[in-house]
């Protein structure tokens, strides 16, 4: 049954390149690629990744990278059908304004918009932009954002006098068609109760197997309560090669120039993050370049320097793929993930571990190419007509 979704990353975060790029997620970028995050080089990206399958590209957000909104609005000009995973934080967008923001986006790509909701896990870093609101009151505001969004999007008018809002006589001219998805990650129990009520896709950042699957079952749970079916996605990075002693080299070569004063420096930065998810990464890599496989084919290197998502998929084009399947037993339907750099890691991802998802019947290409019969076997002569 080909039932599993794969996205693939758009690297706005400080270039892209064959190294790392370390911090974000409240910590200063270090690490620079190389591939400035160009429309010339992310529209390569995103053309690659619609070839290759990915049906959408998560764009992140945040002080460390450019604006995922203006991003990709304009790479959707330079590709064809690739939806975009727009990150976006609801308490520094109006309500009304955000959910006419998406019915502009999906009018004028033809439906190819996603919203991944962040409600922002460093006080630090939401100061910046003029936020004030605590972790607690953040996932408040975020709940009655999304519910007021709901009910534009069903084209009522809304009256709205609320804890952080308040709206009169709101009325979206132009509902979007389709409804864009809500993806939504956080593994705080504020952030459980949010997820539960308001969203599409829950996304959890890649922890081992059974952990995901007891975040699945608690919150398949809490959604039922409210008569709620929600579907599950992951986050995680990919190293993928033909053998597995070719894929654990390059995350060997990832990791190798990488000096413990960088480690400690991103490390003390991350510590600040008041995001649950943060704890978990730093957690599973401990700080060290020591145990880094914490589960088999499951790496978490990259957590090391980077914040978000810290752990990747490494091994053969099969052990990945295995890897993957034991994901979609624990409930998860929907890969989100990226690659050192992340236009020859498509390549990789693509060519190597989807067709062998498509053998074993769990994938297939959302928009296949078409593929032309000769009239004739390569190097046969083609019969004349006689003619009398």
């Amino acid at each position: 049954m080909s039932d599993l979704t794969f996205h693939w990353f758009l690297p706005t975060n400080g270039g892209d390149g064959r190294h790392i790029v370390g911090g974000g997620h409240g910590t200063a970028v270090e690490g620079f690629g190389g591939r400035p995050a160009s429309v010339a080089y992310l529209g390569q990206v995103a053309r690659s990744a619609e070839q290759l399958g990915f049906v959408g590209a998560l764009t992140p957000t945040g002080a460390w990278c450019e604006d995922a909104w203006i991003s990709t609005a304009m790479l959707a000009s330079v590709s064809e059908r690739l939806k975009f995973l727009v990150a976006f934080r609801p308490g520094l967008t109006a309500p009304f304004l955000a959910a006419q923001m998406a019915g502009s986006f999906q009018n004028l790509t033809g439906g190819r918009l996603l919203l991944n909701v962040v409600t922002g896990g460093e006080s630090h870093e939401q100061r910046m932009y003029g936020d004030y609101l605590d972790k607690d009151a953040r996932y408040q505001r975020c709940g009655e954002f999304l519910e007021i969004v709901s009910r534009l999007w069903s084209g009522e008018v809304v009256h709205h006098q609320g804890q952080h809002y308040q709206l009169e006589d709101a009325l979206l001219a132009q509902i979007p068609d389709p409804l864009p998805q809500i993806y939504f990650g956080g593994s705080s129990p504020a952030a459980l109760d949010v997820a539960a009520q308001h969203v599409d896709v829950y996304l959890t950042w890649g922890e081992p197997p059974a952990a995901v699957a007891a975040k699945v079952r608690k919150l398949r749970e809490l959604a039922d309560r409210r008569g709620r079916e929600l579907r599950f996605g992951i986050r995680l990075h990919t190293i993928a090669r033909d053998t597995a002693e070719e894929a654990w080299a390059e995350a060997g070569r990832l990791i190798a120039g990488i000096s413990e004063d960088q480690i400690n420096r991103v490390q003390d930065g991350l510590r600040r993050s008041e995001s649950e998810g943060q704890r978990r990464m730093l957690a599973l890599n401990g700080g060290t370049k020591d145990g880094l496989q914490i589960y088999p084919n499951l790496w978490a290197g990259v957590g090391l320097v980077r914040g978000g998502a810290g752990t990747a998929l490494v091994g053969s084009h099969q052990e990945v793929a295995d890897l993957i399947e034991e994901y979609a037993e624990a409930g998860i339907s929907e890969f989100v993930l990226s690659g050192y750099p992340h236009l020859e890691e498509a390549y990789r991802f693509g060519e190597g571990v989807l067709p062998e998802l498509v053998r074993r019947g769990r994938w297939r290409h959302p928009s296949p190419p078409r593929l032309s019969t000769p009239a004739v076997p390569f190097g046969a002569p083609r019969q004349q007509e006689s003619i009398s």
